[in-house]
């Protein structure tokens, strides 16, 4: 069997959400299946500039094709485009120009997939919002798997990427939130499974050489990714300061990943930047805490990763995922309010009385359904049952002129008026 991820971008430095969520089911399937990674030459998620040569690379003993991007992001046209689509009237014109403008834009990259569609038995693409998704699924739509890491945000309003959710084979969904809005949204009944994704979790993370090498010598409650205001870093900044002063005993705070936005001067709030693997999970085990302030995650992996180290989560209790992660796990609290981040956040210290049992669940929930062997096993099975069934037809686009017709809802309107919550079960 020959498997091909498409993916935005890709590389072992390149450690945004789907991204990385790509390369581990990369590495993984490729112990079953032959594999090559499709993706572009960029490097940067605002920008999309080619950074990167064209052509055959091999990362961690996966052969990579990379393509180029016709054009960088231009952010004045994206926030034009993007507040068309999302908030006024608008037409299937001019979300294809949304889309276009929001990039990475590679038709070359596009063409190899049609032009290789009989070279795979599977295309699996990541991110159903980017060029390359809509439009390779589109090419290839027989073999066209479908991971779409969706947010609840505008942008899964746009009309244009209900065909493709109903045309795809399948969809590997991240959580069971996910499913229901996309299933809500576009009226799939197509194959789905969630499943979401494992780590390269540690056998023997060694928190007290992450306490002498940092010099983290006080209890502390850790942030792990990109600190940007579409994480809920301001929030969390903003709570955390008042938390402080309210508990001069209390936690510190320490932020691990690169900066998009400032960081307040705080004594108890501590920058330690991009952290290597063994860093990273060292710190995670030294932690009393993880706390998860975004309210836009389709999966959290760095949750799954503090679960399967045996650390409860602190999440933002207004992101239905994160909410449904703690609730079917029972492995942390959420908040919606001060009050709520400052009393859950005192009782999940290591010296309190729940933090231990809360850890101790969500090594249990991210050993049943997060291993790797589970994961894997879902690929696998999806594979064979799409082998022996039907292949749907392709839905095909609108005319010229019903194309440029602005008939359709604003997007974020779609979306509001689309069901929310946690799913429990």
């Amino acid at each position: 069997m020959k498997i091909a991820i498409v993916v935005q971008r890709y590389g072992v430095d390149i450690n945004g959400g789907a991204e990385l969520h790509a390369r581990y089911i990369a590495e993984r399937l490729a112990k079953h299946a032959t594999v090559e990674v499709l993706t572009t030459c960029a490097r940067d998620y605002v920008t999309w500039r080619n950074e990167l040569p064209p052509g055959e690379d091999t990362v961690n003993s996966v052969r990579v094709r990379r393509f180029p991007v016709a054009h960088p992001r231009s952010p004045d046209a994206f926030g034009r485009l993007s507040h068309l689509v999302f908030d006024t009237r608008h037409s299937v014109a001019d979300e294809l120009r949304w889309l276009d403008s929001e990039g990475p834009t590679s038709p070359d990259l596009v063409r190899y997939v049609r032009a290789q569609a009989g070279a795979f038995d599977f295309f699996v693409f990541f991110s159903y919002r980017y060029y390359h998704a809509w439009h390779g699924c589109r090419a290839v739509a027989d073999k066209a798997i479908l991971v779409p890491t969706a947010e609840r945000d505008a942008a899964l309003g746009v009309s244009i990427f209900g065909p493709v959710f109903r045309m795809a084979r399948a969809l590997m969904y991240n959580s069971p939130e996910e499913r229901a809005l996309i299933e809500h949204l576009s009226g799939r009944t197509g194959p789905g499974v969630v499943v979401g994704v494992g780590s390269a979790i540690p056998d023997h993370p060694q928190p007290s050489r992450f306490r002498r090498k940092f010099q983290a010598r006080r209890p502390f409650a850790i942030y792990i990714g990109r600190i940007d205001e579409n994480k809920g870093c301001p929030e969390l900044f903003t709570y955390f300061t008042r938390y402080a002063a309210k508990r001069p005993h209390g936690l510190d705070l320490l932020l691990v990943g690169s900066n998009v936005i400032e960081i307040p001067a705080h004594p108890r709030i501590r920058h330690l930047g991009f952290l290597s693997d063994e860093d990273k999970f060292d710190a995670l085990a030294a932690a009393d805490v993880l706390i998860m302030p975004s309210q836009y995650e389709s999966l959290s992996m760095v949750a799954l990763e503090a679960w399967a180290l045996g650390k409860p989560v602190l999440a933002n209790g207004r992101c239905d995922v994160l909410k449904g992660q703690c609730l079917r796990s029972n492995a942390g609290l959420f908040y919606e309010s001060f009050d709520e981040f400052d009393q859950a956040l005192f009782h999940l210290e290591a010296s309190g009385p729940i933090g231990a049992p809360l850890g101790r669940n969500g090594r249990e929930f991210f050993r049943k359904h997060y291993s790797w062997p589970v994961i894997e096993q879902k690929y696998l099975d999806m594979f064979r049952r799409l082998a022996r069934e039907p292949v749907p037809a392709v839905e095909p686009m609108p005319g010229f002129f019903a194309r440029r017709a602005r008939t359709l809802p604003p997007a974020a309107d779609v979306v509001a008026a689309a069901p929310a919550g946690a799913v429990r079960s």
